[in-house]
């Protein structure tokens, strides 16, 4: 079964207005902004998310009687990649306030002055994920290859009922990766969909460095 994708820019929200100002050079000057802008669309995408999970009736009591209400299951486990994946874990984290937590860190390492680069995983602190719905978040989407490294890093802590993979904006070629190298039990959801990628794998027209953006400039 091919991994649905849902592109949430096809729906008319003001998701897209966060999405609008997050790519806007002139907006991004304001890293508070940008980082509220990231919160934001995890936050967008934590109720977008909630849809599609499990419930059950429970009854709670109120000042003046019981009220029947759907509530979940059970919470997510949101995982992020550092540095970049940090707000838009805390708009996630902000919806599911219950969910427990897990961190990878990956980063690219360039080969010289050329495009080639490999991809660097050297922490993780997580809950056990067996059998557990995980929401993996980071900003971009580019090759791929970063996000399957930090799913196989999460083995490490159990095999998960179901991943549902989060990105503010996701290249083509990230898309058609995730769709061939994830499991089946994978929903993938994207802020925007874009075309392109550079030579060193950036996406085009994309947003620039989220973590640069977020946080300041990295040696």
């Amino acid at each position: 079964m091919k991994i649905k994708v849902n592109d949430l820019s096809q729906q008319h929200s003001v998701l897209n207005q966060y999405m609008a100002e997050i790519r806007d050079v002139t907006v991004q000057t304001d890293s508070m902004r940008f980082r509220r802008n990231l919160e934001r669309l995890g936050e967008i995408m934590a109720y977008e998310i909630s849809k599609t999970l499990d419930y059950e009736k429970r009854s709670v009591k109120t000042p003046l009687g019981i009220s029947e209400c759907n509530v979940l299951v059970s919470q997510p486990v949101l995982a992020t990649i550092l540095r970049a994946g940090l707000p838009l874990h805390q708009g996630f984290l902000n919806y599911f306030d219950r969910a427990e937590n897990t961190f990878v860190s990956a980063y690219r390492i360039h080969h010289n002055d050329d495009d080639a680069f490999d991809v660097e995983v050297e922490y993780l602190a997580s809950p056990d994920l067996e059998g557990k719905t995980v929401i993996l978040c980071d900003p971009m989407l580019a090759t791929g290859s970063s996000m399957l490294l930090a799913y196989q890093a999460l083995l490490e802590r159990g095999t998960p009922g179901h991943v549902h993979v989060a990105t503010v904006i996701a290249s083509q070629k990230g898309i058609r990766f995730i769709q061939q190298n994830m499991p089946a039990e994978t929903t993938l959801w994207a802020g925007a969909v874009d075309k392109e990628l550079t030579p060193r794998a950036y996406i085009v027209p994309g947003l620039g460095d989220a973590g640069d953006l977020a946080y300041g400039n990295k040696q």
